[in-house]
């Protein structure tokens, strides 16, 4: 065994082969794969091999799409077979609801410039004659042609091989026992056979990923659930179509199918009794393992295949593959750096590495090589979770999300276990007055204070956010913001190594700043609030979700030297309200003996204050539109705090507001949030080049110089009633795609919708006419010069 590698991989599945593969393509061919047993004996050789670019979002849909470019084309390079059967795939609609959620997947699919169609039930008998549309009550499907399967052992075996080809290492039958990370900052990887010291370790472990974890040190939230799929004997019929039925997705049965040569292979989800495995670890000898068939778990979603599909049900049953998936509490994989730790990364808790491997491989080595990958990995990286996510969260979590792989994934849907990890010192007081609550960074936070009903259209909650928003423009509104991520950052070398870091200029004393943070490509690494509370002191702010990704990045990952700074991490300590509106001065007034008024306590300034013996940090900002202060006070004191400024409130119209109701505040300010502020993009592609100080160095500023961005983000009007976007749309300018949505919601003080999203140069004109696709519809909007409320900022600095 060689001594030294720039790269050692993990794991011989479908994620390790995907990165192993695109590191050697990208030019790192110094790196070795370690499998302990045979490439693909873990989860891939299983697998159904279902490939698709029928799925929402921008992100995993680029990993998606680029699987399914992969392997149309990587037999040529590589000489091994992937059996690629282009055959399509359909999902079908039996409900109004079910036709709203299809278009929306339609939607997302154009806006990457995909093919996708909505079908008629006719069509859908066409396409699949063995399913029986009217008994099914078909009204209609999604179909996506450039879809197919492929023999999971072959995609992995090709990416492997293609990786030899470039000068990469593969070892099998060779486990590794120990990960030690050397003073260097380089890894030592013990295995059976001997020892590599390596500048990068890739975790791709698949059922063993958890263990492998554990040899550095991290506690991944990985769990493995069984799924079962099962082979019939053959089917006649398919001899006579002369084309394969596409792969059919149907909730009814929870599943999928396919033809398997002459066979239908028939996925199912029992989801009402779904079983976690390996709670414990999966033992290291196992291997190519499989489960003893749960017939009582799958026999109800069988006969509901069988009524969708007759002709299957006298079809015998000669093969059951119950084997295991590995699972996160939400599903998405784990892709990214691990957390606290440097030059460990992971590409792990895949549930669909076939689909998977090879666009977050080439992800992955994007991040590695180039310091960010081309599509925002936000909702991939592993930082996302907290320590809060242990193992009974992650099993319940993953056993919750399993029950979910076929149910209709509704914008307002929230999950249902392990809630409550974080509250905020006001909850009990929020709850009280009705909010519903939605999870950020593991924190609860209002959403808004009525009942949300779920759907793809306004619902009934649509006029209680109406309220929440008018109180804040005409009144004063108060919100519990807590679910933020404070740092305290303190020292002689304080200023100057944020200075560094961050590309807005520190603040003076007093004052505080918005700023981005930049990786060495010249993106958007984070975003944060930072108050300067004294000569030395500084208080910084980012969101929850963000807060061991940006932690990581300032004490790990940014490579500035950390001469005289200390960092102390604040965010369950402290707990924010926030008071918005036109009399939020005059209930802040009634509450302390403290000055703040406008000459005191300016726009973009900060100041302690005591409200009824709480100490308060008060931030002069606002993310309405409306003069507003962030109020940063001791969480176990928030309750005290929430009722005194209630009360004051009451002769001024007070009411409670959550984040829905700020999201349609923001959008007509025309704020940028974490949608558009994200590792895909830059100062330009979000138009905040003010927010960059050139006169001054910091990471990523020549990148970012030098960037040309594809497109540039712009606002848009939209026209008509009840024509709200939910998010990735697709944006057309006379019938060509022209961009996507990145953020939406209705702007109930300017009376239309809005949308944030990322447009080609040709389509970003002032008045410039669009459409954009949203539930089957074409909708007119218009590109807005400029924020609809309040463009001079003076509500804000009254």
């Amino acid at each position: 065994m060689q001594s030294h590698a720039r790269v050692v991989v993990i794991g011989g599945g479908n994620m390790g082969a995907g990165v192993l593969y695109h590191l050697a393509h990208m030019g790192w061919t110094d790196c070795v794969l370690i499998e302990k047993a045979e490439l693909t004996s873990g989860a891939t050789w299983h697998a159904a091999g279902l490939v698709s670019r029928m799925v929402g979002g921008q992100a995993l849909g680029a990993i998606h799409d680029y699987g399914v470019d992969l392997y149309k084309q990587i037999e040529a390079e590589t000489d091994v077979g992937v059996s690629w059967h282009n055959c399509g795939s359909l999902r079908v609609a039996t409900s109004p609801e079910h036709m709203d959620w299809i278009n929306h997947i339609r939607d997302a699919v154009l806006a990457r410039g995909q093919e996708a169609h909505i079908i008629d039930a006719a069509e859908v008998a066409r396409l699949n004659p063995l399913y029986d549309v009217k008994a099914a009550g078909v009204l209609g499907a999604i179909y996506t042609p450039d879809d197919g399967h492929v023999d999971p052992s072959g995609t992995c075996q090709a990416m492997a091989n293609g990786a030899r080809q470039l000068g990469a290492k593969v070892i099998r039958n060779c486990r590794v026992t120990e990960t030690r990370q050397l003073p260097s900052g380089e890894w030592e990887v013990v295995t059976d056979q001997g020892t590599i010291t390596a500048e990068h370790v890739v975790n791709a472990g698949g059922y063993h990923a958890r263990q492998v974890g554990a040899l550095a040190g991290l506690d991944l939230p990985i769990t493995t659930m069984q799924h079962h799929y099962v082979v019939t004997d053959a089917v006649p019929e398919f001899a006579d179509m002369g084309h394969e039925i596409p792969v059919t997705r149907d909730d009814y049965f929870c599943g999928y199918i396919r033809r398997e040569q002459g066979s239908a292979l028939i996925g199912l989800y029992d989801k009402q009794d779904p079983q976690a495995v390996w709670l414990d670890g999966c033992p290291w000898d196992s291997e190519n393992e499989l489960f003893e068939p749960n017939w009582d778990g799958i026999t109800p979603w069988l006969e509901n295949c069988f009524e969708r599909m007759p002709a299957l049900m006298n079809r015998g049953i000669k093969r059951v593959v119950n084997g295991g998936i590995t699972y996160t509490p939400d599903g998405a994989m784990m892709l990214g750096p691990a957390p606290g730790l440097r030059n460990y990364w992971l590409a792990c808790g895949a549930t669909v590495g076939i689909a998977w491997g090879p666009g977050s491989g080439r992800a992955l080595a994007q991040w590695m090589i180039d310091g960010s990958a081309d599509i925002s990995t936000r909702a991939f990286d592993p930082r996302r979770f907290g320590v809060w996510a242990d193992e009974d969260y992650a099993k319940a979590r993953a056993t919750e999300d399993y029950t979910l792989r076929q149910a209709m994934p509704y914008p307002q849907h929230q999950r249902d276990t392990c809630r409550g990890i974080k509250k905020s010192g006001a909850h009990d007081h929020t709850t009280t007055l009705g909010a519903t609550f939605e999870e950020a960074g593991g924190w609860e936070r209002p959403r808004l204070y009525a009942p949300e009903p779920l759907g793809w259209r306004r619902t009934s909650a649509f006029d209680q956010v109406a309220a929440e928003c008018k109180a804040v423009r005409q009144h004063v509104g108060l919100a519990d913001l807590s679910a933020f991520a404070k740092f305290r950052i303190t020292g002689s070398g304080a200023k100057d190594w944020l200075n560094a870091i961050c590309a807005n200029r520190i603040p003076r004393v007093g004052r505080t700043c918005l700023t981005l943070l930049l990786n060495r490509k010249g993106t958007i690494e984070g975003e944060a609030t930072i108050a300067r509370t004294g000569p030395n002191s500084f208080y910084f702010v980012t969101g929850a979700p963000s807060e061991r990704r940006v932690w990581d990045w300032l004490t790990l990952h940014c490579n500035v030297p950390m001469a005289d700074v200390t960092l102390i991490n604040e965010t369950n300590d402290i707990g924010i309200l926030g008071l918005a509106g036109p009399q939020a001065r005059k209930v802040l007034e009634a509450c302390t003996t403290d000055d703040v008024s406008n000459d005191e306590l300016r726009w973009m300034a900060c100041r302690h204050l005591t409200i009824a013996g709480v100490p308060i940090l008060a931030l002069r900002l606002s993310f309405s539109g409306e003069l507003a202060y962030e109020l940063h006070a001791p969480n176990n004191q928030l309750g005290t705090l929430w009722d005194i400024l209630w009360n004051a409130g009451q002769s001024q119209g007070i009411a409670p507001f959550g984040t829905k109701a700020l999201d349609s505040l923001r959008l007509e300010k025309f704020y940028r949030g974490g949608h558009e502020l994200a590792n895909d993009a830059s100062h330009k592609d979000v138009a905040q080049e003010r927010f960059a100080l050139l006169d001054k160095d910091f990471i990523g500023k020549d990148a970012m110089l030098a960037r040309e961005p594809h497109s540039k983000i712009a606002l848009l009007a939209l026209e008509g009633e009840d024509t709200d976007a939910l998010m990735g749309e697709a944006v057309f300018k006379d019938g060509t795609r022209v961009g996507s949505v990145t953020s939406a919601a209705y702007g109930y003080s300017v009376g239309h919708s809005l949308a944030i999203a990322f447009l080609a140069d040709e389509a970003r004109s002032a008045g410039t006419k669009l459409q954009i696709s949203i539930l089957g519809k074409q909708i007119t909007a218009t590109v807005l010069p400029d924020a609809p409320w309040d463009p001079g900022n003076e509500r804000l600095r009254t």
